[in-house]
């Protein structure tokens, strides 16, 4: 499996920005929760702190780059694996030959012998695809399945290194991975907002940290959807016409029936029932239409405060 990123010039082959990869990263999320369980994600409670994955100018490059593969190693629970990492010149950043181990060969794009601030995110990628390997966690495709891998990397405690490789001048640009900075981002806060981090204080990019504060906000967003309590005037104002129009035609079901995977459908039951995406792991909820009410996700044990 290969690592996406080499550096390219702004006009030539631009940074991909924004959010067109949502629906996956949300389903990734989903997917992580129902593989591993909420008890498991809770074990991944601490990121790799940037010490751990420093290089200092005195460090052997072969050493240090064995000692931050055994950093990612721990990090993602694989005391069994061994990494074996080597150099050479390739067009994408990275590459693993997934087998059945213990032994596992990484490859890493020879920039990196120049660029060594950038190695622990290319190999939080590479082992995060051995960790999912083992698991036995894939998406259909080349793309969906690095998207996979990127939304897991980050969820589970390494993938701001990915965004902090996120960088821009006038002549040149910078970014690993598969997902936009801003997705990387958007992961990050949903991670943050379980475990209680602040990310924020380890961006060396000035780039990377204002991308965050993007899929931050994305992120908050989800958390002010109805029938949540949070929502907004706006949101809160479909809601309500859209009930009405659940509750004076019960045979129409779902409604409204062009939703999104991400919002709010009625589903026409006795009682009326509405079904919702959970902010935390993106799983449906789905609970009866009276008031205020708390709904508890089944999946990762969020408890929410609804309006419904």
């Amino acid at each position: 499996m290969t690592a996406q990123g080499a550096p390219t010039g702004p006009a030539a082959d631009p940074v991909e920005r924004g959010f067109p990869h949502l629906t996956t990263v949300r389903a990734a999320i989903t997917a992580l929760y129902k593989r591993l369980s909420w008890d498991t994600v809770r074990i991944f409670d601490v990121s790799v702190p940037p010490g751990d994955v420093a290089f200092s100018d005195s460090e052997d490059l072969y050493a240090g780059v064995q000692r931050v593969a055994r950093v990612m190693v721990q990090q993602f629970r694989l005391p069994d694996a061994r990494m074996i990492v080597s150099f050479r010149e390739m067009e994408h950043a990275a590459h693993v030959e997934l087998a059945a181990g213990p032994e596992y060969f990484i490859e890493l794009n020879d920039r990196f012998k120049r660029h060594r601030r950038d190695i622990g995110a290319a190999l939080a990628h590479e082992v995060m695809h051995v960790y999912l390997h083992r698991l036995g966690l894939a998406f259909h495709g080349t793309r969906d399945n690095e998207i996979l891998t990127d939304t897991a990397t980050t969820y589970l405690g390494a993938g701001w290194l990915l965004l902090d490789a996120f960088r821009q001048d006038q002549v040149s640009s910078q970014k690993l991975g598969y997902l936009t900075p801003e997705e990387f981002g958007y992961v990050l806060a949903k991670r943050a907002a379980v475990f209680g981090e602040g990310p924020e204080v380890w961006f060396t990019s000035p780039q990377a940290y204002e991308a965050y504060l993007k899929g931050s906000g994305m992120a908050r967003s989800d958390e002010a959807r109805p029938p949540l309590a949070a929502s907004g005037w706006a949101g809160r104002r479909r809601y309500v016409r859209d009930r009405r129009h659940a509750l004076a035609h019960p045979g129409s079901t779902p409604y409204p029936p062009d939703a999104d995977a991400y919002s709010h459908v009625f589903e026409s039951r006795s009682p009326l029932r509405v079904s919702f995406p959970c902010p935390t792991c993106q799983q449906r909820i789905r609970v009866p239409v009276r008031g205020r009410m708390r709904a508890r996700c089944g999946l990762c044990h969020s408890v929410l405060d609804c309006d419904t």
